[in-house]
């Protein structure tokens, strides 16, 4: 009995971590700031589960039945819980975080009732010395083996919907173990057995119909159907398909529209591109739907263009599918490209080659893993990497809705030694967009583009630099490392701006 009870230990203590996991991940997809949302999550699941064993001392007879009956709760809210944050936050956004810290306080309180019941049952068979140092023990390591699990394993395989009814499958299976376990202790074996039959039914329906709770949830949320997702290990892509084509989704955060991208990525690439004059070797960070490369390639003179994209599933995606591939003109098929899968901060410091253009196509800073890409010392990387003569330029969100933050790219861009020019863009998806031309030497208008743009020419390109009043530069500080200054004043403004 001991032994069967240990191992429970280690399931439970794996159950509770992936629960706590997966409500931060999903906290920070839909709320940004991920420091700020695993903090507090991680805070509030503690906190409950120190009320739960707080709690646990009120529970003095059937031990076996009180702890069967938590398994099974634990099993039908946990496993449940990133289904319900899915739904909750397509179809009642606003109350996805009443809801999320809600779930959160109850499957902790839960798991903090488990390991206290589990100890005062086998105080029974096992000295108080070493039922403390076992129990830990199997804590402890149930909590390891989940942590590297969820990142690597579980989430990129099974998605945040099947794994959490996985691991309530495992509760449940405890709770079953339970029952056999304790059959003759139980007053009412018939009433508990049928409890497990029908929590093991209920997780079951939801894991054979998780694509369609999750397929549901995101049609509602983004409107259009949604023809493409995957959750990987770095965040969960989307690909919808409506009246206005194809829209891309990363987190959330809308990337690009079909019907006005052109806007977007001819405004980011070619003002850098053509006032080189005869750019050859060029790199793209970032956009790994392949839209910048495609513009990059309509110069004759470019040899060599390498793509770094983090996340292997998007240049994947964008090469193979063949209606997402057709949107790039099948850019990442070019042997002119090579495509790099790494993290693009890594890839400055330990890459040698320089770069007559470089474009910096980096979601927005919505979390400090993103925001350190928009700091000097990424900055500084990116200096020691372009030529001469190189330019690079960097997508930096919208003066007009984020004014502050926008100016703080330039700003932090300047204070590693670059000249910047910034401009801007109407993209009627995203509305006025910025992007900061930085280089060692001043920027001049180009005298000509190449043939068949859609938005640009000459004229245009000069209109992109002038700012009106309400978009003006302001006094910004400098988005360093150490205090990621960018990512708070990014949600503040865009926080502002939502509806």
């Amino acid at each position: 009995m001991a032994v069967a009870l240990l191992a429970s230990v280690f399931v439970v203590a794996a159950c509770g971590l992936v629960y706590e996991l997966a409500a931060g991940a999903l906290a920070s997809y839909v709320l940004g700031d991920s420091i700020l949302q695993f903090s507090t999550i991680i805070g509030s699941y503690l906190f409950a589960m120190g009320v739960g064993s707080w709690l646990s001392r009120y529970f003095e007879r059937q031990l076996p039945a009180h702890f069967l009956r938590i398994e099974l709760l634990v099993a039908l809210v946990g496993g449940a819980l990133p289904a319900l944050l899915f739904i909750a936050n397509a179809w009642t956004p606003d109350a996805f975080r009443l809801l999320l810290y809600g779930l959160v306080l109850l499957v902790g309180t839960l798991v903090g009732l488990e390991i206290p019941l589990v100890m005062r049952i086998l105080k029974r068979d096992v000295a108080l010395k070493d039922l403390v140092s076992q129990v830990l023990t199997f804590d402890y390591l149930g909590a390891l083996a989940v942590s590297v699990a969820f990142p690597l394993l579980l989430v990129p395989h099974l998605g945040l919907v099947r794994t959490g009814l996985l691991f309530g499958f495992m509760n449940a299976a405890v709770a079953l173990w339970a029952l056999w376990l304790f059959r003759h202790e139980l007053r009412q074996f018939g009433a508990h057995a049928l409890a497990c039959a029908c929590t093991l039914a209920v997780l079951a329906t939801g894991f054979v119909g998780a694509d369609r709770i999750t397929t549901l949830a995101e049609d509602r949320f983004y409107q259009d159907r949604a023809v493409f997702s995957e959750q990987t290990p770095y965040q969960r892509i989307v690909v919808t398909h409506g009246r206005a084509g194809h829209r891309l989704y990363l987190n959330g955060n809308l990337q690009f529209a079909e019907h006005d991208e052109y806007r977007y990525h001819e405004a980011l690439v070619h003002p850098a591109m053509a006032a080189h004059g005869a750019p050859r070797k060029v790199a793209v960070l970032g956009g790994g739907d392949g839209m910048a490369v495609r513009e990059m390639l309509k110069y004759p003179t470019v040899e060599q263009v390498t793509l770094v994209e983090l996340d292997p599933a998007m240049t994947r995606l964008f090469r193979d599918h063949e209606a997402l591939a057709a949107l790039n003109g099948h850019a990442l098929r070019s042997p002119k490209v090579t495509v790099v899968n790494t993290d693009a901060f890594r890839w400055l410091e330990e890459t040698r080659e320089i770069y007559d253009v470089v474009v910096v196509d980096f979601p927005d800073p919505t979390n400090f893993s993103i925001g350190k890409l928009y700091t000097n010392s990424f900055y500084a990387l990116l200096d020691r990497h372009l030529a001469a003569s190189g330019y690079a330029v960097v997508q930096s969100t919208s003066p007009l809705l984020a004014r502050q933050s926008f100016w703080t790219v330039v700003q932090t861009i300047e204070s590693v030694g670059l000249q910047t020019a910034p401009y801007h863009a109407h993209v009627p998806s995203f509305g006025e967009w910025g992007f900061v031309l930085a280089g060692r030497r001043p920027w001049r208008t180009p005298p000509q583009l190449p043939e068949g743009l859609r938005f640009l020419d000459r004229a245009g390109v000069a209109a992109l630099f002038d700012f009106p009043r309400d978009m003006a530069r302001v006094p910004a500080e400098v988005n360093r490392l150490s205090n990621q200054v960018l990512v708070n004043l990014y949600e503040d403004e865009w926080g502002k701006a939502r509806p």
